[in-house]
């Protein structure tokens, strides 16, 4: 685990440790003695795709570093009703505070990495990859992409700071495309910014814009039907990375691909994500 991604999580844990238990699991304290030991499995309810294993372990190690932890499958693996995903053995009262928590994020993790599958999967044959977006719930974007990653999808930008995108506002708030994009390189030159840039268009005519301007990295087609993106595919003729976004769904997805594009991103895959269904089921030991 990337020393970034594991602060950011363990700074995640203690908020919601927080937020959850706050002075007290009262119903745990009042209910069982805290010297008792129990074990614990995390039970697969449903066929998908895992994600979030090896988060869990630094949950539960979070909260309590003598925990036992048994890891017993992979992150991105396919699973199906009644696989075990791992065992956890110590404090009852570690168990329970932290099953709450665990299951909430691996089941969100596991319904993204699952969802982003399914578009893979539509993809198959096609040198066209998924992306995601930031259309990710406040706090948790470094979990959801994660999950985005073992379902075999990729990573866009992953906030406002490591890429240059030109949206539609940002053209028509800038006066357009060209005053957009040169405003980008000056600000990148001045502020010595190693970072891409990407512009969004929406017809033709910005699209050969941005062609005759250059010196940007990516381009992506907004709301682009199939057979425009196909057509705006030849007219790049591979002097940018292009990108379709827009309404962009699975059952869609594999025509878009047919035209060439390198790219498709898909906010679907992160903001509207039925969770897996996962369970923590607890012995005495």
């Amino acid at each position: 685990m990337e020393k970034e991604f594991k602060e950011k999580l363990l700074q995640f844990v203690e908020e919601a440790i927080k937020e959850d238990v706050g002075p007290g699991d009262y119903t745990t304290l009042s209910t069982i003695d805290d010297s008792k030991q129990g074990e614990a499995q995390l039970l697969v309810k449903e066929s998908g795709i895992i994600a979030g294993i090896e988060v869990a372990k630094e949950i539960f190690l979070a909260i309590d570093p003598n925990l036992q932890f048994e890891i017993l499958l992979k992150d991105g693996q396919a699973v199906q009703y009644g696989d075990i995903a791992f065992r956890l053995k110590g404090s009852i009262h570690t168990i329970l505070k932290g099953e709450r928590l665990v299951l909430n994020v691996m089941q969100r993790m596991s319904g993204i990495a699952t969802q982003t599958s399914k578009y893979v999967a539509a993809l198959a044959g096609t040198n066209t990859r998924v992306l995601d977006t930031r259309k990710t719930t406040p706090l948790l974007r470094f979990l959801e992409k994660k999950a985005v990653t073992l379902g075999g999808g990729v990573n866009h930008r992953f906030a406002l700071y490591d890429m240059i995108l030109i949206k539609d506002n940002h053209v028509d708030y800038a006066g357009g495309i060209t005053a957009a994009v040169n405003a980008a390189l000056s600000y990148k030159t001045t502020h010595n910014l190693n970072i891409p840039i990407e512009v969004e268009v929406r017809n033709f005519d910005e699209l050969k814009e941005v062609l005759a301007i250059g010196q940007v990295d990516r381009v992506m087609f907004d709301n682009f039907t199939v057979e425009q993106v196909a057509e705006a595919v030849q007219l790049v003729n591979g002097r940018l990375v292009t990108e379709a976004s827009g309404g962009i769904t699975l059952e869609t997805i594999a025509d878009y691909a047919k035209g060439g594009v390198d790219f498709i991103s898909v906010g679907a895959l992160t903001h509207s994500v039925k969770s897996l269904d996962l369970s923590l089921k607890a012995k005495l030991i």
